[in-house]
Order: C-alpha cells, then structure tokens, then sequence
C-alpha cells in the first residue's frame, strides 16, 4: 500500500517504557507490571500490552496511504485519511485483551504453546475514529445489513505486517456483516488513542477496534477491508485462537472443528498482590480489573481469603466519583471494571478472586477444567498466596 512499509527485519522498532515486561522481543510483545495497569481507568498508552506478530510497520508518507475497500459490493473505493477524517468522529472507551492473557499460569498446570503471559495482557482506552457502519455506507452497504446484494456476509481486514506465521503475508481476521453494519456495536476504524494520534506499536496510521471481542480481531496498520462471503480463511482464524478442550493435544487436533473465538469471556485478575507475596499487616487490599465480552457488564466480584470457603463482594467501579451499575447509561459497556475490598489476613493465606457478570456467567474454579493446547482464555479463579511478613500487634 503506498505510504506504509511493513519492514522485513526488527532495525526500525519504536522505543517502549523500560518497566515493560518484555515476553518475547522479536516480534516485540510485553505488558506492565500488574500493579502498574490498575493505577488508571484509562491506560495510558506507554503501559498498554504490546502485541505483535512481526516488525512494526513504517509510514513513510501519509498523504500517500490508503485503504482499499472491496469486495462483494457494487461500489469498491479507496480511502484516505482525508475521507476517514470526514465522517464524524466517535470516542468508545473499550478493552482490549489478548486471548494468551494469563497464559503463563496456565502452562503451570500442563505447558502449552505460545508468548507468556502473565495477568497484563489487558487495557482499557479511548479510541477515536470512524465507524465502520457509516465507512460501509459509503459503499452502498445500509446499517444492519446480514448480506450484501453480491452474497459479502463477513468483513475481513487485512493489515500490511509480515507474519512468519502467514508464511510472510499479513495479519488478517474478519467479523460477521452484521456486526460491522450495526452501530451499536460500536466497531471503529480508529485513528486516535486516549486523545492522542494511534503510535506505530498501536496501529498508525489506522486500525480496527471491535469491543467485546479477543483483541486478535482488531487488526492494525489497516490496508484493506473486503467484503467476503465466508469468514477470513487466514492463519489466525482458523489455525490459532480456537477453543478446544483438553482432551485435544497436538496429535489429534482438527482446527475445523472449532469456530474462531470472538467474544472473551468473564475474567478477572488480583493486581495488587502478585502470585507469592508477603505483606507487612494484616490488613491488605485487594484489588484488579473485572471484563467480560459482548458488552456484557460485572454484576458481581468476589473475594475469599480462605481459597474460596468464604466469601465478601467487593466495590466495583470505572470512573471517579461515579458509581457503577452494570448495564446503566453511565457506565462504560465495553470496558473493564475495577473492584476493591480490604480484609485481614491470618499469617497465610490464599486470597482467591472470581468475578461474575450480567448474564449470570461466573468464572470456572480450575485451569484443569478449561486447559487447552493453545493456552487461551485462562479465566479460572484467579489465586495469589500472601504471607505476613512480620506481626503489628
């Protein structure tokens, strides 16, 4: 695409924030500490996850770059910021989260394939663009529309990055017509991040941002959207982030029994305790992030320091001085929540989260119960183990 490189080789990295968690640096993916990722509702961008698949592409010249749109439509374009920039714009506080998110606790149990993660591969931001209904209008394609005159029902978007995975082509993933057509659904092509022109880590010039689904379906660095009439048939569709059960080890998996994951479950994560840790006072604070997908709000998290015996609700909350209530106008419904609750410990202790959301759908008690060979979804109970230091009384 003229104006936009995808570099065959790691020479033209971004520079990153020295307090990332680097788990693999060619291609480049880390996340911040986990106490780090809940000092903000909104993430600040140097502290979002980095999750790549190859080198980081390269603008070499905005005002040559654009975006094909084509396909099964009567009405192909091609686009440029210029045209982006004059539908009107849409902030959409939402979260992204990697399905690898808490993988490297899952492979504690039996290993598994792919990048380590720790709780961190997780952030909420606001995200500034065009939404992809009223870029489809522009093609002839009405909102809520489930298939064009030509048979298009999916809409792929195809990044300009090399993956080794793609044998060398690029990043692709679709989402269902509908979905894209439906602006409720709230699906951007995004140009800004918390205020602030996307950086080359996060997409620019352009990316996708679909809410509520596994961050692998918001492609960056865009070059083009088709319209097709079967789901994207590339590597990251339908040979990776798919849910199988454990039973399913690499001698008998059939990738084409399992459909693509889009929407991520409910999850919840303990950030102001690491896995092992030792505190100094019986009274601790127990806090961290609570998503689930589909716009689907927290109803409740709970909190054990028993391993789960007993029970407390903690505080849910988003923004400041603004109490959430799941599903209410005021809240934000493709963002996390953060929760808080403070108890006291005897001198061990395993303190035990579990979050459960609008739909009634609550976390699974064990990794056992949902290990896969691929290491994704890890949304069981989240446990740390604290100890107490030294006695205050």
């Amino acid at each position: 695409m003229p104006g936009l490189t995808a570099p065959s080789d790691y020479t033209r990295e971004p520079p990153r924030h020295p307090c990332l968690q680097v788990n693999s640096k060619e291609p480049f993916n880390a996340e911040p500490p986990r106490a780090a990722l809940v000092s903000s509702y909104v993430t600040p961008v140097d502290l979002f996850y980095k999750r790549n698949h190859g080198p980081i592409p390269t603008v070499d010249d905005i005002e040559r770059y654009r975006i094909s749109v084509t396909g099964l439509v009567s009405n192909a374009r091609e686009l440029s910021m210029a045209d982006i920039r004059k539908l009107r714009k849409y902030n959409v506080t939402a979260t992204l989260q990697c399905a690898g998110n808490r993988r490297t606790a899952m492979s504690k149990t039996k290993k598994v394939r792919g990048v380590g993660w720790d709780v961190s591969a997780i952030g909420n931001a606001i995200w500034g663009g065009a939404k992809l209904c009223d870029v489809l209008e522009l093609l002839g394609v009405p909102k809520l529309t489930t298939s064009t005159p030509l048979g298009g029902r999916h809409v792929e978007f195809v990044s300009i990055d090399k993956c080794k995975e793609e044998k060398g082509g690029p990043y692709k993933a679709s989402i269902p017509l509908i979905q894209a057509t439906n602006p409720e659904a709230d699906v951007l092509l995004a140009y800004e991040m918390n205020g602030e022109p996307l950086n080359r880590d996060h997409g620019y010039p352009l990316r996708v941002i679909v809410p509520g689904v596994i961050g692998a379906r918001s492609v960056k660095w865009l070059d083009a959207i088709n319209i097709i009439a079967k789901e994207c048939q590339g590597f990251f569709m339908q040979k990776d982030y798919k849910m199988f059960p454990p039973t399913v080890d690499w001698d008998n998996i059939n990738w084409s029994t399992r459909r693509p994951q889009m929407d991520f479950p409910i999850q919840c994560a303990i950030c102001s305790l690491n896995d092992v840790d030792v505190v100094k006072q019986r009274k601790v604070t127990i806090s961290g992030y609570a998503a689930s997908g589909g716009g689907r709000g927290i109803e409740r998290v709970d909190i054990s320091i028993d391993g789960g015996k007993k029970w407390i609700e903690a505080q849910r909350y988003q923004k400041s001085g603004l109490p959430y209530v799941a599903d209410d106008t005021n809240s934000d419904k493709w963002a996390w929540v953060f929760f808080k609750a403070e108890a006291e410990i005897p001198g061990t202790a395993e303190i035990v989260a579990k979050a459960v959301d609008i739909a009634g759908n609550v976390q699974p008690q064990t990794v056992e119960e949902i290990w896969n060979l691929r290491g994704i979804l890890n949304t069981s109970w989240h446990r740390v183990q604290v100890r107490l230091g030294h006695s205050n009384l």
